[in-house]
């Protein structure tokens, strides 16, 4: 779980920067590339442990209906962060599932 959580992490840190920069190098088409490869492997280890967490999650105010997870992942390229807010609406609620299960293991 930590290096999953250490891997999320990294790739909304990467999200966040790209949307503020407003534009992409060539390298971050590289790391992005490397980034969403291992999660995309790993994610579903994760999907259903962290299905329950996401659910009761909050976007835009409401319970989320899909998986912020997945549709981070279905981005293809690190430039369509580029102005999406709805990838920027989509990040606090997978960061909030995973503080859940964090927080519930680790009680």
């Amino acid at each position: 779980m930590q290096e999953f959580v250490s891997r999320w992490d990294a790739l909304e840190a990467f999200v966040v920067r790209i949307y503020r920069a407003g534009a992409v190098a060539a390298q971050d088409e590289t790391e992005y590339a490397r980034m969403r490869a291992w999660l995309t492997r790993h994610y579903p280890a994760w999907q259903a442990t962290l299905e329950p967490y996401w659910r009761s999650a909050l976007r835009n105010g409401e319970r989320c209906e899909r998986d912020p997870f997945a549709e981070i992942l279905r981005v293809p390229r690190a430039a369509h962060f580029v102005g999406n807010w709805a990838a920027m609406q989509t990040l606090p609620a997978a960061r909030e599932a995973l503080n859940r299960l964090i927080l519930e293991r680790s009680a």
